[in-house]
């Protein structure tokens, strides 16, 4: 998944204002214009599209936890230079404030069965020996979970 994709999909399950967007970035020290952000959400195909680094769409989620979750004590996390889908997982799951069961629970919505062992290895540090690789299908299935639980009315 491109991080333009999770972007979008991350603002069409929490229907977030493209306002909305640039204040989460704010809140995670980045400032980025509403014409920057809409650019980020345009498909691949139209000539505005502009592609989101993985600083900004680290940043994002960055805001997206300080928003939830509140600023934590003392210095403030910096965006990432290098994203993967195992960073986005554990950032939405730390924003939503998730545990284990809940995950599992979003997963069985997208018709996803995964352990909880296979969970946690996600989790891990990637120099641990149960590490393991968060491919685009497990976070494209999360994201879907999210949707149907979040905004459960709709069939995007």
């Amino acid at each position: 998944m491109t991080n333009n994709d999770v972007l979008r999909r991350i603002r069409y399950i929490f229907d977030f204002s493209d306002a909305k967007v640039v204040a989460l970035l704010q809140l995670a020290d980045q400032e980025v214009s509403r014409e920057e952000v809409r650019c980020w959400l345009q498909r691949e195909e139209d000539p505005d599209y502009l592609n989101c680094s993985d600083r900004r769409l680290a940043g994002f989620l960055n805001g997206l936890i300080i928003d939830r979750r509140g600023r934590r004590q003392g210095e403030q996390p910096k965006a990432e230079k290098r994203l993967t889908n195992n960073l986005i997982f554990k950032k939405l799951k730390i924003a939503l404030d998730l545990q284990a069961e809940e995950v599992l629970a979003i997963m069985d919505l997208a018709d996803l069965a995964i352990s909880k062992h296979e969970l946690s290895a996600f989790f891990r540090r990637p120099d641990h020996k149960h590490y393991r690789l968060c491919k685009d299908q497990i976070l494209r299935n999360f994201l879907h979970g999210l949707q149907l639980k979040y905004r459960p009315n709709t069939s995007k």
